[in-house]
């Protein structure tokens, strides 16, 4: 069965953007090195990305051709009435029902993108079999959590974890 692994980035302070969606600091986190944590190699590990609405909308406004055109995309929406996209399709109805097909699929693994509520969704419904995640060396203060109202407790076992020289913790968790 493939695995959705929730591929992300957030401050030190619990945050994967801004108030406002905005994830340009992520940019300014000193790299060096110039390395990518492994993200060409875990982009050649997947062949369909997950990502919420708010989420899908901030990856296009970036000023670059959309960046995974060559991935399944599915964008998670309570709207049904979303026009069509070329680069993604809407799923607005039966999450948790297109999750468990999806799973069963033939292919590769399943990037979740994020934003908040949907990783929220995904932890919620035990969809999310691995957490990789780049914690970056910056407080914001305030923004949008990892998830987004977590009222709950899930238990995590380490798989991997690295210090890089940039200061960046990667840490990777299997969900029990």
């Amino acid at each position: 069965m493939r695995k959705i692994i929730l591929y992300i980035a957030q401050s030190l302070d619990g945050f994967i953007a801004k108030e406002n969606g905005d994830v340009s600091w992520l940019e300014e986190v000193p790299n060096p090195e110039k390395t990518d944590y492994g993200y060409s190699d875990f982009l050649t590990s997947i062949d369909t990305v997950i990502m919420g609405r708010a989420t899908f909308e901030q990856v296009c406004s970036f000023e670059m051709p959309y960046p995974y055109q060559s991935k399944k995309n599915f964008v998670f929406t309570k709207n049904p009435e979303l026009p069509a996209n070329e680069n993604a399709a809407f799923i607005s109805e039966n999450h948790a029902d297109f999750v468990r097909k999806l799973k069963l699929q033939q292919g590769n693994d399943i990037w979740l993108v994020g934003g908040s509520k949907t990783n929220t969704f995904f932890l919620q419904h035990n969809f999310i079999d691995q957490i990789r995640l780049f914690v970056m060396p910056v407080l914001l203060g305030s923004g949008i959590p990892l998830f987004y109202k977590n009222t709950f407790k899930r238990d995590l076992q380490i798989e991997y974890y690295q210090v890089h020289s940039s200061g960046v913790s990667e840490l990777w968790y299997k969900l029990l």
